[in-house]
């Protein structure tokens, strides 16, 4: 038995027993939760292996690679700019970043790069992976590619360009990297084991990931024994000109290997940010409301930053979707703790995120990168929230 290590506040017992569970049924290997309520923790949990290669326990300062609940992070620090008046949301994009005015796109405004839905999901020549991670050559080229639909008339998760597009935005505004501008602005005032950046002498804290395979891989099965509600998504799996294949293509090689300690160095504002659970709960904590005196956002930018834009099918992953201006809004499938939530989950079943309404700020972090509908361990650990916080 996985043994758990860390506290709970009276009343958040069974987010104790539903972490334990994670572990003796739902697959988890190394991983931790936390949980703020008006500002305070109530729920910091940890337990299992952080690299299973050496058996290296994981501890209270374990780091773990969020994927794609960087964007939160990333989302806030651009809504910091939007407060102190460097960035418009409704400006045009090109009024910080000229270039980006080529190939019809003088008019998309920041809102829809927020938003996903410029249309910018991917390259028609994808960048060199070396030149990826050296950032400037993925901004001219995101800057040189025309829209693959009409901006705002539509949204698609830009599962890896986003953090190019809305980090450079940041770059021109703030004159620092997004990294850098979250470091400084964000995780320092807040004390937070969070970095898009990862340096050099952290890299010993980071777990190692493990990747599950499917038990069925969809792409290989008859369509006639797909169900019918999955076979839209299926089809554009075995399409290597979708949307949903070439969002993730926009470096060559596509595969990008997350483990590495140049991938972690470098810095990508969609998907490697690297943070321990606790960090991903406090930075919601401090939007929604004081955290040791710092507050990050006021409430009137909180309630546009977290307003939705776009919703309704989505290009990319052919599910419904919801955003707001950089974070996602509860849907069916990821209800988080009420309808007023916002955050971000990441591949694989990382997530964070803030509900404003019942004072909750949520974090789960975990090297057993499983994801899709079968995978319960987030819901789990959320359902327990909800119930301990009503």
């Amino acid at each position: 038995m996985t043994t758990i290590d860390g506290e709970v506040a009276p009343g958040f017992e069974p987010v104790r027993e539903a972490f334990a569970a994670n572990f003796s049924q739902h697959g988890d290997i190394g991983a931790a939760v936390c949980v703020y309520q008006y500002g305070r923790p109530v729920v910091d949990l940890w337990g299992g292996i952080a690299d299973p290669e050496t058996g290296r326990p994981w501890t209270r300062d374990t780091l773990q690679l969020v994927y794609s609940a960087t964007k939160g992070a990333t989302a806030t620090a651009a809504h910091m700019l939007a407060e102190r008046g460097a960035l418009d949301l409704d400006a045009p994009v090109a009024k910080y970043w000229p270039e980006f005015a080529a190939n019809g796109k003088a008019d998309i405004p920041v809102r829809w790069l927020l938003s996903h839905q410029a249309g910018l999901v991917a390259l028609d020549r994808p960048v060199p992976l070396t030149e990826a991670l050296a950032w400037h050559p993925m901004a001219a080229a995101l800057a040189a590619q025309g829209p693959l639909w009409t901006p705002g008339t539509a949204h698609g998760y830009h599962g890896r360009t986003w953090g190019w597009l809305v980090g450079e935005l940041i770059r021109r505004a703030s004159g620092q990297t997004p990294g850098r501008f979250f470091a400084d602005e964000i995780a320092a005032p807040l004390g937070l084991d969070f970095f898009i950046g990862l340096p050099a002498d952290e890299r010993d804290r980071v777990s190692r990931m493990v990747y599950q395979r499917p038990d069925v891989d969809l792409t290989s099965v008859p369509a006639e024994s797909i169900p019918e509600d999955l076979r839209e998504l299926v089809a554009a799996w075995r399409d290597p000109n979708s949307f949903s294949n070439r969002a993730y293509a926009v470096t060559d090689p596509a595969q990008i290997d997350f483990d590495s300690p140049e991938v972690q160095a470098a810095e990508l504002p969609s998907s490697n940010g690297i943070a321990t659970a606790r960090a991903l709960a406090r930075m919601y904590a401090a939007l929604i409301g004081e955290v040791d005196g710092v507050r990050l956002l006021t409430p009137e930018t909180l309630e546009s930053a977290t307003k939705e834009q776009a919703g309704g099918k989505d290009q990319v992953m052919f599910i419904p979707s919801r955003f707001s201006s950089g974070y996602m809004l509860p849907t069916e499938s990821n209800p988080m703790t009420g309808p007023n939530a916002f955050g971000h989950t990441g591949r694989g079943g990382s997530l964070g995120f803030a509900d404003p309404e019942h004072g909750i700020a949520f974090g789960y972090a975990m090297n057993h990168i499983i994801g899709g509908p079968d995978d319960a361990r987030a819901m789990s650990l959320v359902e327990a929230v909800r119930r301990a916080s009503a």
